[in-house]
C-alpha cells in the first residue's frame, strides 16, 4: 500500500511538473506585438455608449477588422467623437487574444478638443488606448469595452 501512495505522488509530481513546464512556455509566447488603430463616437447621459470600427494588426502581417462598442454608466454627460485613435496590446499569444470585453474605468473632461488614455484589462491581455478628437464630455464612468471579428 505504502508502495502504491509513493508510486501515485512521484506520478502526481511528474504531471504537475509537466503542467508547469507547458504553462511557462505558453506565458513566455505570450510575446506578440499587436496594435488598434481606430475611431469612435458616442455620448453619455448617466449611461454612456459609444461605437467604432478598427485594425488590429499584429507582427508577421497578420490583421483583422473589429467592431468595438463601449457601455457603461456613472456621473457622465457628452457627446464626442475619436478619430485616429491607437491601442497596443500585452500579453498576446494569437490575434484572436484580443477579441472580447476589457474592464474600463474613466475619469474625462473636454470642451471642443476631446481626448481619451486609459489602460483596459481583459484577464492577461492589456490593451493601452490614446486617441484625440472633438466633442464635450464631463463625467466618471466605469462599463466595458469589446472588440468582436467585424462583419464583411
Amino acid at each position: 500500500m505504502l508502495h502504491a501512495s509513493r508510486k501515485s505522488i512521484s506520478m502526481l509530481a511528474v504531471a504537475c511538473a509537466i503542467g508547469f513546464a507547458c504553462n511557462q512556455a505558453y506565458a513566455a509566447e505570450a510575446n506578440l506585438d499587436c496594435t488598434l488603430h481606430f475611431s469612435m463616437s458616442g455620448w453619455s447621459v448617466i449611461y454612456k455608449h459609444a461605437e467604432g470600427s478598427g485594425v488590429v494588426t499584429c507582427a508577421g502581417g497578420r490583421s483583422m477588422r473589429v467592431a468595438i462598442s463601449s457601455k457603461g454608466g456613472g456621473l457622465t454627460v457628452g457627446k464626442s467623437h475619436i478619430d485616429n485613435g491607437t491601442g497596443k496590446f500585452t500579453d498576446v499569444h494569437s490575434i484572436d487574444d484580443v477579441l472580447g470585453s476589457y474592464a474600463q474605468g474613466e475619469a474625462h473632461a473636454g470642451i471642443v478638443k476631446s481626448g481619451t488614455a486609459q489602460v483596459l484589462t481583459k484577464g492577461t491581455v492589456s490593451l493601452a488606448l490614446a486617441g484625440a478628437g472633438e466633442g464635450v464630455d464631463l463625467g466618471i464612468d466605469v462599463g466595458e469595452f469589446t472588440l468582436t471579428r467585424a462583419r464583411r
